[in-house]
């Protein structure tokens, strides 16, 4: 039987008038209810796109990479995640002109690495992020995994960025449980954890996952698509993978992305570098998917527990 389940129901692209909606009510309590792909982010107030878009490497096709945020933006995915490592800071850069002109309407998330986790560097190098970005805040800021700093110096930064409104929420990424337990101590704000999560990476499902639906954090799917680890098609459960996709009418990276956010808790931020790859995810918004689907998808790559929590 699957980890979890939650009933799912088909959802759809938002139109042109409802995402004037989301773009006015992002930071409101009246949310478009009729947008499906759209989800409260946890315990903050803001509607978030289930699937997003990921900009890890984006470096490599800097004109290509702009137009495929700016088409997600135009198909309703308003959760845009990167980081001060992803190319040095040049897809924070390149990210500033995909959303020049249209900063309200995005869910803008970063990510501090951790040898600059130390207070004065963290508020040093969210000052930097948002000079890189062109914005005066970010929505979301993560600890992009956990070194030797410790989380207090972190989080008092964390505090002091979002009480000069530099940041509006915070969280952390590639946390397990340990580490999230120590985090709430300090902090029962935490916003999300970030992690490592796809059709043959689900080991967060035996504890990571269980932890924060219970302290109502969401979890966010980096690499949903497994970088270059996606299920071969010609063999094992990717066959039959394949056979529940072609009676779906979807193509296999839809149906991964449906399965993935398949709890409301759930969101994916697959790499967003060329127009052709970011329709697609955005079509996955349209997929209807069953409990017997989600318990075949469940039974092909089975839930494999680590001693340790997977990361890239």
């Amino acid at each position: 039987m699957p980890a979890f389940q939650v009933n799912i129901r088909p959802s759809r692209p938002a139109s042109e008038a409802q995402r004037a909606s989301i773009k006015k009510s992002l930071y409101s309590d009246d949310y478009p209810s009729s947008v499906s792909c759209m989800r409260k982010f946890g315990s903050l107030n803001v509607m978030v796109s289930k699937i997003g878009l990921g900009t890890w490497m984006i470096e490599k096709d800097p004109s290509g990479s702009i137009r495929a945020l700016r088409a997600g933006l135009d198909l309703g995915l308003n959760h845009i995640d990167t980081a001060e490592m992803y190319g040095s800071g040049e897809a924070e850069r390149l990210v500033a002109k995909a959303i020049n002109g249209r900063r309200e309407s995005v869910f803008l998330a970063s990510k501090v690495l951790p040898s600059n986790a130390s207070f004065a560097d963290t508020i040093r190098a969210c000052e930097q992020t948002l000079s890189r970005l062109g914005t005066d805040h970010l929505d979301l800021y993560l600890l992009h995994w956990r070194e030797t700093i410790a989380l207090e110096e972190t989080f008092g930064a964390f505090e002091k960025l979002r009480m000069q409104g530099k940041i509006r929420a915070f969280g952390v990424s590639n946390f397990d449980v340990k580490d999230l337990e120590e985090a709430w101590k300090l902090s029962p704000e935490i916003a999300c954890n970030q992690v490592l999560y796809h059709l043959k990476e689900r080991a967060i499902e035996k504890s990571v996952f269980p932890w924060c639906v219970e302290h109502n954090i969401p979890v966010v799917a980096y690499s949903p698509f497994g970088a270059g680890d996606f299920p071969d098609k010609t063999r094992g459960p990717g066959k039959a993978f394949v056979a529940l996709v072609k009676k779906l009418g979807a193509t296999p990276r839809q149906l991964a992305l449906s399965f993935l956010t398949r709890h409301p808790l759930l969101f994916a931020i697959p790499k967003s570098s060329s127009v052709t790859h970011v329709k697609e995810n955005a079509a996955a918004e349209m997929l209807e998917i069953s409990q017997t689907d989600i318990a075949a998808i469940d039974e092909m790559f089975p839930v494999q527990e680590k001693s340790s929590l997977p990361m890239l």
